[in-house]
């Protein structure tokens, strides 16, 4: 078997395991906060960091491309803030610092983890829940510390980190979609 062949089978079996119902949910959440004004954040490390940025302009522009979209930031965009927060207050506290100055009760942190176990993913998450924020979050292997955290996971026990983070452009994509049929739909009704 190819490492090709072995690829595509596992991606396969691991898009079949998703739980469309969990994607469901994401996607009624993500629209309850776009309704309400509320901002959503979006990180990750490494291809989830790549992926928040993917996911964060999706969002921003895809789901409704000639009216009101999404209000998300991805946190890791900005290279400046990162590294001068990585440098002066440590690696671990990258997002959990943006967080505590920008988030608010009723804004939304989403993660993108591997592992779920990054010291910055879990600082992030414990100060989201101080604010009042609600937190989803797609994870693999185990899901580690994140998978506790979360109010709304969807989690997939791949032990394959570019499977995982696959399962991440996935689900942002499937979520862009439904919201732009529902804004399409609401849209059309009210006319």
């Amino acid at each position: 078997m190819t490492i090709a062949t072995q690829y595509i089978s596992l991606l396969t079996e691991a898009l079949q395991t998703l739980d469309c119902a969990k994607i469901d949910t994401f996607v009624s959440i993500l629209e309850e906060v776009r309704q309400n004004r509320n901002r959503i954040y979006i990180c990750g490390n490494g291809g989830s960091a790549g992926n928040a940025l993917h996911i964060a302009n999706d969002f921003s522009f895809g789901i409704n491309p000639n009216g009101p979209t999404m209000d998300i930031e991805a946190l890791p965009a900005n290279t400046s803030v990162v590294t001068c927060l990585a440098n002066d207050i440590g690696y671990e506290n990258i997002f959990s610092y943006q967080i505590k100055n920008k988030g608010k009760p009723g804004d939304l942190l989403w993660i993108l983890s591997g592992s779920g176990n990054s010291d910055n993913i879990v600082n992030a998450l414990n100060t989201a829940k101080k604010l009042g924020m609600i937190t989803i979050g797609i994870v693999g292997f185990d899901g580690g510390l994140s998978l506790k955290l979360l109010d709304h996971c969807i989690h997939l026990p791949i032990n394959d980190m570019q499977i995982s983070e696959d399962i991440q452009l996935v689900v942002g994509h499937i979520a862009m979609k439904e919201l732009k049929h529902r804004i399409q739909l609401s849209e059309h009704l009210e006319c």
